[in-house]
């Protein structure tokens, strides 16, 4: 046996009560509510007719909460583009330029469907990936599957993995490079790159649209406000976007507001700058752009007391989205109220309560994050998604249609149902170089012109203020050489357990690991509960598998005395004994009345509880022995139609025989009644194959809900109210899903937050609408730890996995056999007796949970208000961090593109030095406007990922 190191003992952080656990449950409730709520808005016009009337969500930042928070104490972390493009504009960053594969085929309802699949090195992070995307009618579908050099991949087995099995007509290589051009055009009927707003200047007591539209001139707070959202640009030559406005005659006025954010160009269609005609009191050339806007703010003067502002005293069919501002010169302070038509998806970030902003610089990031967002989720209304859906539809049978004769040739056929991977012959060899080369001509030629148009996701990634991302992590520990089976953190600890070296607690990079439990206790599973004072594990395999409970306290006193570590002897008066076989087990997430422990055992579920109520803290357990064992009761058993493969225990509203399991096995989710055991259907999986990945609890407004996922799918599904002992299990209109780009090993819930952890990459989401965020590039990933905080293990360090967004300057990412001089360069494998250690990172979960709704959240069951921390922790060194840089103003732009044009088709060859010191001049020349210039720093952006 081993002893353990007593000079260890002493810097061990047990009593530490982790942060996040001070921040309550981490599957905590959420509401909808705080996106604001549909209302019925009625208004008159000057002579007191009713005007029409419209269903809006009104957001206003108010709760029906009541709490004792400060405002201004809880920071905000969740000011984030939904959906930015330099992530999901796939085909223009990863495909475009580059040689890939296009097939084209139609489905058994024969509608046409184009797929393209590249193979390409993730972000110049050296992880070898497939891309592929799916072009239907209905929109494009995008996912990730791993590379591996010695299984070659499918078409049939990429459209698999997509649920589609059944053709009309298999598919066909394309091998026209033409075929760009066309695809390019599909993927931009996403949305647009570039965005125009309304801004509606109102005087105090207006009512109506006329009055409104006919404000000559505007007031030194609205122009301060104009001031603030960017730059008076004259319109006359204006090389810049212009947003339907004249650049050449002043036609629509001759000056306008305009701004560069987060890689994308806004023009400010401004009511005070368009033309103002004396006889027309309709004023119908500035209603032409405002009107048409999809979103308009409205800057209304007068306090919150007088006259309130209505979308319907606007006539507009178009406008989707009203942003009313005022400024309160006593306080000098911005306030915010959203108005969404009532078909708008929920889309954030969600305004603070109250929704005052004291500083003007956070107020402009909000609120152009919250008018870019608006506008991509209005696109998904069904006015803007049946004419998205026309235009795909007639655009890819247009398509399908020119391409027909080649496949009569038989043009198309040669590779059908190829493997995207295959070993061309010698003979041939020369001729595909020489198409891959002119495939990459046109594709690099397509893509200068998109950026020189300003068409193009070019991720100018801008921020006003430098900003700590809430997933930005901290490295914990860089040189642990064992492979991690399971673990959980302890206070500011982290119990592991290894493969071949038993369970340690580690404290982090200063102190060398504590082994707990030796190699003969091979723990599969764990839960560390500190406020039950409990360890509980799962541990050996098969027939022999248990689980076992430990008393913290125990333990920790034993590490303290210095006493031997423990092997599998020692833990016989810690073994639960029904539960022999055990090959799954699942807790209650909030159990705050009762621990209930359900243990799968095949087909068969065994409940079991603790006695008496979770102790107040391990004093209370000191009186009592060291094994807790006669503390747990075992209820019923209850019988399945096969093993489950998922469990999640769904806490009732009373807790009183109305408490749910969730099991996930065949091709199905169930739900079973803790006290009848009987079953439900809850969710019934179409596809092939599954692979179940997790059944999260959740709760909207007090009411329990479910996150499904497995595949590439996402489904939330309320599975409350319950009537009587059943639950009602039907439509909702709550109920949504998601597809991951990449599909999850792992899935993690952090409110606002939904995590899905990859063999290569973090993903993430908003819970409320599962719209991407970011995503992080860690190589060869394993999610190791998230009940509280949130520990994961990469086999790469720091410095290397930090620069997520990094330029891609490959452009030979073949999907076909790599030849020497494109080759990506990965990692060599390990030599003998060469052991790679393992680097572990910790996300705080205090740095992800409730910032965004700017008020503490309450577990639905735990009636415990949670306090924002005293102090937030900054990590030493982001794994994942954010990319702040200095502005580019339009020229330079264009410079940078002319340079591209130039290193893309090669036409130069600048030394490495010159390039260099040319960038950091720039820089520096930037800089110094920046210092200047206070506007200049609310305009910074890069240009990256082109």
């Amino acid at each position: 046996m081993t002893s353990v190191d007593p000079a260890s003992n002493k810097l061990l952080t047990f009593n530490q009560r982790s942060a996040s656990e001070d921040l309550g449950c981490r599957r905590g409730d959420f509401s909808r509510k705080h996106y604001g709520s549909v209302e019925l808005l009625i208004s008159s016009d000057a002579d007191g007719a009713i005007q029409r009337a419209g269903r809006f969500r009104v957001e206003n930042g108010s709760s029906d909460e009541t709490s004792d928070y400060t405002p201004g104490t809880w920071r905000r972390t969740d000011v984030h583009l939904e959906n930015p493009e330099y992530h999901t504009r796939w085909f223009f960053k990863y495909f475009l330029g580059k040689v890939h594969q296009n097939y084209v085929g139609t489905d058994a309802e024969k509608n046409p469907f184009y797929l393209s699949v590249v193979l390409s090195d993730q972000n110049n992070q050296r992880v070898p990936q497939y891309r592929a995307i799916l072009w239907r009618k209905t929109g494009t579908l995008k996912i990730s599957l791993p590379y591996s050099p010695n299984k070659t991949l499918s078409v049939k087995s990429i459209l698999s993995a997509m649920n589609m099995d059944r053709f009309e007509k298999g598919p066909r290589e394309i091998l026209n490079p033409e075929i760009q051009k066309d695809l390019l055009v599909l993927e931009e009927q996403e949305g647009s790159v570039n965005f125009k707003f309304g801004v509606l200047y109102a005087k105090d007591g207006q009512l109506t649209d006329d009055e409104m539209f006919s404000n000559e001139v505007g007031s030194e707070n609205f122009d301060k406000f104009l001031n603030l959202l960017g730059d008076a640009i004259t319109l006359q030559g204006w090389a810049g976007y212009r947003g339907g406005l004249d650049t050449k005659n002043d036609t629509t006025g001759i000056k306008s507001i305009y701004t560069v954010y987060q890689g994308h160009e806004l023009m400010f269609h401004v009511s005070t700058m368009l033309p103002y005609s004396k006889e027309n009191k309709q004023q119908v050339e500035r209603k032409r752009h405002i009107g048409n806007d999809i979103v308009t703010i409205v800057f209304q003067e007068g306090d919150d007391a007088s006259s309130s502002f209505k979308p319907s005293m606007i006539r507009s069919h178009f406008t989707h989205i009203f942003a009313l501002v005022r400024y309160n010169s006593q306080n000098d302070s911005y306030r915010l109220k959203i108005f969404s038509e009532e078909s708008v998806p929920l889309f954030g970030p969600p305004l603070p309560s109250p929704p005052v902003f004291t500083d003007h610089q956070e107020f402009r990031d909000f609120l152009l994050v919250k008018l870019i967002n608006g506008e991509k989720a209005t696109l998904e209304t069904p006015t803007f998604a049946q004419k998205r859906q026309r235009t795909l539809d007639m655009l890819i049978r247009s398509l399908y249609q020119d391409l027909m004769p080649d496949m009569h040739k038989n043009m198309l056929n040669r590779r059908s149902f190829s493997d995207v991977l295959p070993e061309s012959p010698k003979s041939a060899r020369k001729k595909e170089e020489a198409r891959q080369a002119e495939f990459v001509r046109i594709g690099q030629a397509l893509k200068l012109k998109t950026i020189v148009r300003g068409d193009a996701p070019t991720s100018l990634v801008t921020t006003g203020l430098y900003r700590k991302e809430p997933w930005e992590s901290q490295s914990f520990c860089s040189t642990f050489p064992y492979e991690i089976v399971c673990a959980d953190s302890w206070g500011q600890s982290f119990l592991v357990s290894t493969d071949t070296a038993g369970v340690m607690l580690l404290d982090g990079e200063t102190l060398p690991p504590v082994q707990v439990f030796d190699k003969t206790m091979v723990v599969k599973q764990m839960h560390v509960l500190e406020p039950q004072d409990l360890l509980i594990t799962r541990a050996d395999k098969g027939k022999d598998a248990r689980l076992y409970v430990f008393r913290l306290s125990a333990l920790k006193r034993g590490l303290e005395e210095r006493q031997l570590v423990r092997s599998k002897c020692d833990c016989r008066e810690n073994k639960l004994e029904k539960t022999k076989g055990c090959h799954l087990y699942s807790i209650n997430t909030h159990h705050g009345s009762e621990l209930r422990i359900v243990a799968a055992i095949r087909n068969k579920l065994l409940l079991i509880t603790r006695k008496h109520p979770r102790f107040e803290g391990p004093s209370a357990a000191a009186t009592g022995t060291d094994s807790p064992v006669e503390e747990f009761q075992y209820i019923r058993e209850i019988c399945l139609c096969d093993p489950p493969v998922v469990m999640a225990l769904v806490d009732g509203p009373t807790g009183e025989n109305d408490n749910m399991i969730c099991v996930a096995y065949k091709h199905q989710f169930d739900l079973i009644n803790e006290s009848t055991g009987d079953a439900y259907r809850l969710h019934h999986v179409d596809a092939n194959r599954v692979n179940f990945v997790a059944a999260i609890d959740v709760y909207e407004d007090g009411e329990a809900g479910l996150l499904l996922c497995y595949n590439y799918i996402c489904y939330y599904k309320k599975v409350c109210p319950f009537n009587g002992s059943t639950p009602m299990i039907q439509s909702n209109t709550s109920d949504f899903h998601f597809s991951w780009n990449q599909m999850p090993n792992a899935i993690v819930c952090a409110f606002p937050y939904i995590l899905a952890f990859t063999t290569d990459s973090i993903e993430i989401r908003l819970v409320v609408n599962g719209n991407l965020v970011y995503t992080a590039v860690v190589p060869e990933l394993q999610l190791a730890a998230s009940r509280s905080d949130i520990y994961f293990v990469s086999s790469a360090p720091v410095s290397s996995a930090s620069n997520c967004s990094s330029r891609d300057t490959s452009s030979q990412s073949s999907p076909q056999t790599p030849t020497g001089y494109e080759m990506p360069m990965f990692p060599s494998p390990l030599g003998d007796g060469e052991a790679a250690c393992k680097h572990i990172f910790k996300i705080p979960l205090c740095n992800l949970v409730g910032r965004s709704i700017e008020r503490p959240l309450k577990s639905p069951l735990v009636n415990k208000v949670l306090t924002a921390p005293a102090s937030v922790m900054v990590p030493p060194t982001p794994l994942i961090s954010a990319t702040h840089s200095l502005s580019l103003s339009r020229m330079e732009i264009k410079e940078i593109a002319s340079r591209t044009r130039k290193e893309l088709l090669g036409l130069t060859e600048e030394p490495s030095g010159k390039s260099d010191s040319g960038t950091v001049k720039q820089r520096k020349m930037s800089k110094k406007n920046t210092e200047e210039d206070p506007k200049a720093r609310a305009l910074t952006s890069t240009n990256s990922d082109r």
